[in-house]
């Protein structure tokens, strides 16, 4: 029996510690934390279009390559497409894998850190060898290669306390 996308899509999403789903503007809506990362859009009513999808919550500058790469998979989705949101169709070959890795990084963006660093303890959310993993890493490698920046100049004397007006002197007017 072929499940159909919405009993697909929740099982990944609810997969994801601490997800929860609730129903927000007549749409499943997939949570993590207090945040929505994901959410069913039907085809069968006007947010969908006429075509089931997921719209999920994306890094900065991913929507746009996502969906020059391949507009056939993902588009911008109505509502929260302007901000940065990816959509992904869900009615024609779908791969499930890349599906999971969206909803893993969208939940990543939204839930609270402590859980974020517990769910990574216990077993990654992508597998090892992905590109976003690699990625990652080399981001991550590279950072603690870059030297640490000079402390920021205060912006006000108040800032520094009385040490700091102290060592201007006497005002004048």
């Amino acid at each position: 029996m072929r499940r159909k996308p919405l009993d697909r899509l929740r099982i990944i999403c609810l997969a994801l510690p601490a997800s929860r789903e609730t129903t927000s503007h007549g749409a499943p809506t997939f949570w993590g934390g207090k945040r929505v990362f994901a959410m069913f859009a039907s085809g069968a009513n006007h947010h969908g279009g006429g075509r089931d999808g997921v719209w999920c919550k994306a890094a900065p500058g991913n929507q746009e390559l996502m969906v020059r790469a391949d507009p056939h998979r993902f588009f911008v989705p109505p509502y929260v497409g302007p901000s940065g949101w990816i959509g992904v169709r869900l009615d024609t070959g779908v791969d499930w894998t890349v599906v999971a890795e969206l909803m893993a990084d969208a939940w990543r963006m939204v839930a609270p850190r402590k859980e974020v660093a517990m769910a990574q303890a216990r077993a990654p959310l992508e597998p090892a060898s992905s590109p976003s993993r690699r990625a990652s890493a080399k981001r991550t490698a590279a950072a603690r290669a870059t030297p640490p920046r000079a402390a920021a100049r205060p912006r006000s004397p108040r800032a520094n306390g009385p040490a700091r007006q102290a060592s201007r002197g006497p005002r004048t007017r």
